[in-house]
């Protein structure tokens, strides 16, 4: 790599003279398509046309910002073609870093005309409408995990397309595939990374797996996941199709980004067009590592963060993406973070942004810059995974043994209380004995991205075997149903791993990233075999969408409308959401955790009680009764009761 004064790029003169706010990549029209890149610090770029048998090469021109620019007449939709960028004595032919479509692999850019690439009805239906983000409920999957078990019942195993089949079904003739998430009930789906990523090889999809945390081309989605890889429109056009038609069964789709690193570090297309530019690298010229696997992007720098604000605003207006998550968003400056929140807002303020508050490793940004977990309220109309909550319902991620509430663990009380409140200033939370936080950090209820398990780490089931593991089955799904009780009933937005609802396991596996379908798959014949957990999963999320009570929008409403009750011993987290709280139909409720091995008695704030959740059931529908001011409250159980006056007029 050619060397570079890496301190010149941070100077006034530098960002003076080489800052460009217009578009950049292949802007195609039928009449012609200006190529247009950043490149300030080379000594020459050209423009490479590629044809089955040969290639023409064209010079660009020097041009405002730090740009080159051609424009060529005709329509190119179609065109394949690359930079060949010069520093000196040094020249890389590059992809377009702003490429929309790309080659098989990733290896070359593609002009498109992406009108050609926009599915029947595409413009014709509206997505699902979201009143407030308190009303999401997010499922995580891996396009190719949720479709490529050999039960599935699904034909497009493995690939967009996959998401598309209505009524598939599985062993027991029990729902799979779009019919299961509609059933479930869930709003959300955020996949996990769908742009252009390297480790799979698309000429043979199955001949490796990744989840995907190893970008290549940002703008283009990945090719595995197609029906025919090695046609440029086909990714595009079969992506557009899942999230069409998800979105006509009322669901959203999240797109998972990786903005924190590139998979390729000195022989990147951005390294190669712009030196050292889009990294933090120190004055040695080492590469800091907050990712924690070999470089991160300079987000607080004007042309990296302008790429992925563009980049990001692309995929919401081009691919209706309604969501982003953040993959280790503590490598984003905050700056970074408030313009995107604001440049989001412009195309539909309904689009959530979430992420994690931490990074992967040491990082040459400074710690007030961060989007750090603790600093959320620095950033407000955007989310962070509360690891306390998440910690606290099963144990420490990073030790397997490690208990939590539903694990039967002591002094875990105060940090479910931190997540049931959506980790704001709340009275009845003592900070002081929360896990990792010591005082609230969310200034929304929104902005707390509350669950018990995710892609990272061993599922819930598996932990839940591990840190218990002289336990009967029986008992491990009374854990899982508790764990997604306090989730799915908590304020902020709930976030559930795919499979979650039936025990998914990965046999142990605690880092599945390339692990392979074996482990990695959905195996749907767990739906029929944990019924029960998936029905009462349902049923918590039917309960959740029909009561205001469980998503109460602000602070103010949460401090008025939630109050704690005295729990009467340890493993017992009790509370009530009182006075029609939200404006729900319902004047009081309930709510009843207990993770100990024995049945609590438990006085009520009250006589005449309507039961909706109890150890096998959820929902919304009456399923016992409690005449007096007290019940029994059975072990690894949670209960929610309802004054009858108000249950009844209800309904």
């Amino acid at each position: 790599m050619v060397e570079t004064n890496i301190r010149n790029y941070d100077s006034e003169k530098f960002i003076t003279n080489y800052t460009y706010d217009g578009e950049l990549g292949a802007l195609w029209s039928r009449e012609k398509t200006e190529f247009r890149v950043w490149a300030p610090t080379a000594s020459s770029v050209e423009l490479k046309l590629i044809d089955d048998e040969r290639s023409e090469v064209l010079p660009l021109e020097k041009a405002e910002g730090g740009t080159w620019k051609i424009n060529i007449s005709g329509d190119l939709s179609g065109q394949v073609y690359n930079y060949v960028v010069r520093h000196q004595s040094m020249e890389y032919e590059v992809v377009d870093p702003y490429a929309k479509a790309v080659t098989i692999n990733g290896s070359k850019s593609v002009v498109v005309d992406l009108t050609k690439t926009n599915p029947e009805g595409w413009s014709d239906i509206d997505s699902p409408r979201l009143e407030s983000p308190l009303d999401t409920i997010c499922y995580e999957v891996h396009v190719r995990d949720f479709s490529i078990s050999p039960d599935s019942g699904i034909q497009n195993k493995g690939l967009y397309l996959g998401f598309t089949e209505p009524f598939t079904k599985g062993p027991g003739s029990v729902y799979t595939g779009l019919s299961h998430l509609k059933e479930l009930g869930i709003t959300h789906v955020q996949l996990l990374p769908i742009y252009d990523y390297v480790t799979v090889d698309e000429k043979n999809p199955s001949s490796s797996y990744n989840w995907g945390y190893d970008p290549l081309n940002f703008n283009a989605p990945e090719g595995s996941y197609a029906t025919d890889p090695s046609k440029p429109l086909a990714r595009i056009k079969e992506l557009k199709k899942l999230i069409l038609c998800l979105r006509e069964n009322g669901i959203r789709v999240i797109m998972d980004v990786v903005y924190n690193h590139t998979y390729f570090t000195e022989t990147s297309a951005f390294n190669k067009i712009v030196p050292y530019y889009y990294y933090r690298v120190d004055e040695n010229g080492v590469y800091s590592n907050g990712s924690g696997v070999g470089n991160e992007l300079a987000t607080e720098r004007k042309m990296v963060r302008k790429f992925i604000i563009d980049s990001m605003c692309y995929w919401a207006k081009e691919y209706q993406i309604k969501g982003f998550r953040i993959d280790l968003m503590a490598v984003f400056d905050i700056e970074t973070i408030n313009i995107l929140r604001k440049r989001l807002d412009d195309i539909d303020p309904t689009i959530i942004i979430y992420g994690e508050g931490w990074n992967g490793g040491p990082s040459l940004l400074s710690e007030e810059r961060k989007a750090l977990k603790g600093k959320a309220k620095n950033f407000p109309g955007v989310g962070v995974f509360n690891d306390d909550f998440r910690d606290a319902i099963k144990g420490n991620v990073f030790r397997d043994e490690n208990k939590g509430f539903v694990s039967g663990a002591y002094g875990m009380e105060e940090s479910i209380k931190c997540g049931i409140t959506a980790a704001l200033d709340h009275p009845g939370v003592d900070y002081r004995r929360v896990l990792y936080s010591r005082k609230p950090f969310c200034k929304q209820p929104s902005q707390s991205i509350n669950y018990a398990a995710a892609h990272d780490n061993l599922t819930l089931f598996d932990k839940l075997t591990r840190s218990n593991p002289r336990d009967d089955e029986p008992l491990i799904i009374a854990r899982q149903k508790l764990a997604g009780a306090i989730v799915l009933l908590a304020q902020g937005i709930p976030f559930i791993h795919a499979g979650q609802e039936f025990c998914r396991t990965k046999f142990g596996d605690y880092n599945s990233y390339k692990s392979g379908d074996h482990i990695n798959q959905i195996v749907w014949a767990n739906k029929q075999r944990y019924y029960d957990v998936f029905r009462y999963y349902k049923g918590l999320i039917e309960l959740r969408k029909a009561h205001k009570a469980f998503r109460l929008e602000n602070s103010e409403e949460i401090v008025k409308s939630l109050q704690f009750l005295p729990a009467h011993g340890p493993l017992v987290v009790k509370y009530l959401l009182k006075d029609h709280a939200g404006g729900d139909l319902w004047n009081k409720i309930v709510v009843l955790f207990n993770g100990a091995r024995t049945a609590k008695d438990i006085s009520l704030p009250g006589h005449d009680w309507v039961v909706v959740v109890d150890a096998s059931m959820a929902g919304t529908k009456r399923i016992g009764q409690v005449a007096g001011d007290t019940v029994l409250l059975p072990r690894i159980c949670c209960m929610v009761l309802v004054d009858r006056k108000s249950y009844d007029q209800s309904n």
